[in-house]
């Protein structure tokens, strides 16, 4: 529909003014009472043509109004031109709209890399993770659902001196009757908590340390099957977060998979003269004094590599097998000057880089202080997940027969893991992640219960009026306003999820969810959609459906279940 309006309207311009190439938008207008859609072009070309705005506008109002696709047209403001679509045209549209639904086939092309996650091994996922997992796995669905060929890539750190530091506690203070296979990463974590505490009294533990981790790195083959233990007991723990989540990882290489990848990375960098000697034998890149970039450590003194050397091997090594389209880095702002050193260290090196972008998200705040910590240790993901299931579980009670549920644990579950993810994805993920309880478990308001509940109402609606199938679209002349008003706004949901990809900004798609539920409440409050007589109970039906259907689709998309029951 856009491209056909756009189209047309490039023509009576070129016919009008001789201007082939017009730059025409079309889009929905602030208030349904101004139009179906609007176009500002008129003002973009009027300083060209010396002429005034409205009469411009006023020519193009004059020959858009002869569209088959349009019922009137009119100038508005400075220069607005104001279109009124048919019926048929926007029943039309609809169609195209609500297709969206479907994932598209998946592209032919260069994948794109998203790169999430990142766990740390032999820790617990704590809670400030979730901006990671949760905004990644969102973008990868929404690329994937519009038909791009998509990685989800995650790159946990699995290697360095803290094994060496982990063997030593497991060795000295472990409990050798319990198998390693069998213990928690929390026991794990006790235990270089543990190390740390001892080594402020006896200096010899680090020695030990950085000894145990040179085995590893040489294949000693006790400490490497301690290691691989380490790492399976970690991944265990962090599978079953990500089914809750619902975060799905494609591939996966940890630091480890680059330990033998970053001599020639080193050997590259020295002979085009972009890593020099730096204090005390070390490797550096000094970056331009207008960079305003400290320089960035390849390897230390003693010949250890560094983050950053892996990080530029994984670069490396991403584009010489995946042959990516764009590599998208979705990590908290507190690395956003080590991003800005490594892709300009790989830009000095000369590499032909795709399309790059640190994908940044703020720092997690909480309004409650007691939710950061717990006993001077840091909210762990779990943790955070379960509290949210709990408060669920305890307004579904609270509620009583206002809330219906076949499984009251599952609406619990689906309620409290969807309003963590749906809390963080509501915010613009390039400022600070604001966590509020009482907002994101709210029946009000930019919420995930708000959504979850307007879908099962619509739901409900559907199941009341026994439909064999799914309804079908009647033919209808006339629309009476509010189902001009939530059709029109069925209309931009292939739009938002197009920005919202684009963009890399998952809260464009749950505002507009938002908007499409209020939009549903006062449509549902306003007209009769059972008792309605046909053709315009047929019609409210379809767009009810179409309504359920936006909805889960959006609400999956940003890894969030809903209920047909609540």
């Amino acid at each position: 529909m856009f491209t056909h309006l756009s189209t047309e309207t490039r023509q009576i311009i070129a016919s009008l003014y001789g201007l082939p190439d017009a730059d025409v938008a079309w889009v929905f207008p602030p208030d349904s009472s101004q139009g179906d859609l609007s176009t500002s072009v008129a003002l973009k070309i009027a300083g060209g043509l010396g002429k005034k705005p409205q009469e411009i506008a006023r020519s193009i109002a004059d020959a858009i109004s002869l569209s088959p696709s349009v019922e009137h047209a009119e100038v508005a403001g400075p220069g607005y031109v104001n279109i009124r679509l048919t019926v048929a045209r926007l029943l039309e549209a609809w169609k195209e709209a609500h297709a969206a639904i479907a994932p598209v086939s998946e592209r032919d092309e260069n994948p794109v890399i998203v790169d999430f996650c990142g766990p740390n091994i032999a820790k617990p996922l704590g809670a400030h993770h979730l901006g990671s997992h949760i905004i990644g796995q969102a973008i990868i669905n929404l690329y994937r659902h519009t038909g791009a060929h998509v990685i989800g890539w995650s790159y946990p750190g699995d290697w360095g001196t803290q094994f060496g530091k982990l063997w030593v506690a497991y060795d000295r203070w472990g409990d050798k009757k319990k198998s390693l296979k069998d213990v928690t990463v929390e026991d794990l974590l006790a235990l270089y908590v543990r190390f740390h505490e001892e080594a402020e009294k006896d200096a010899t533990l680090d020695d030990a340390a950085r000894a145990a981790f040179r085995k590893i790195e040489e294949g000693d083959a006790a400490l490497r099957s301690f290691w691989a233990d380490t790492v399976a007991v970690t991944k265990k723990d962090l599978d079953e977060i990500y089914v809750r989540l619902h975060v799905h990882i494609d591939r996966e290489t940890g630091e480890s998979f680059y330990e033998n990848r970053m001599q020639p990375i080193i050997e590259e960098g020295i002979a085009k003269g972009v890593f020099q000697e730096g204090e005390g034998g070390s490797l550096i890149v000094p970056f331009a004094e207008e960079t305003g970039m400290p320089p960035l450590l390849i390897r230390k003194g003693d010949g250890a590599t560094l983050y950053a050397t892996r990080d530029l091997a994984m670069i490396r090594y991403r584009i010489d097998t995946a042959h990516p389209s764009a590599m998208y880095y979705v990590v908290d702002v507190a690395q956003r000057l080590h991003f800005q050193q490594v892709f300009a260290t790989a830009a000095l090196l000369g590499w032909e880089m795709p399309e790059h972008e640190h994908t940044v998200f703020g720092r997690m705040r909480f309004s409650g202080a007691a939710m950061s910590t717990r006993k001077g240790t840091s909210l762990r993901m779990r943790q955070l997940l379960d509290e949210a299931v709990k408060r669920a579980g305890d307004i579904i009670t609270e509620r009583g027969d206002a809330i219906q549920a076949d499984d009251p644990k599952d609406l619990a579950e689906m309620m409290g893991v969807g309003a963590v993810a749906y809390g963080i994805l509501s915010q613009n993920r390039a400022m600070d992640i604001v966590f509020d309880w009482d907002r994101m478990l709210s029946f009000e308001g930019n919420s995930a219960p708000y959504l979850q509940y307007t879908h099962a109402r619509a739901r409900s609606v559907l199941r009341k009026a026994a439909l064999a199938g799914d309804p079908v679209l009647p033919a209808v002349d006339v629309l009476e306003p509010e189902d001009r008003k939530l059709l029109l706004m069925l209309l931009r949901f292939p739009i938002v999820l197009a920005e919202s990809r684009d963009a890399r900004m998952p809260h464009k798609l749950t505002n507009y969810l938002y908007a499409l539920c209020q939009s549903f409440n006062s449509f549902y409050n306003s007209v009769p959609i059972l008792q309605a007589t046909a053709p315009l109970r047929d019609l409210r039906l379809v767009l009810t459906a179409s309504v359920a259907d936006m909805l889960r689709t959006g609400a999956s998309l940003l890894t969030i279940r809903v209920p047909d029951r609540m």
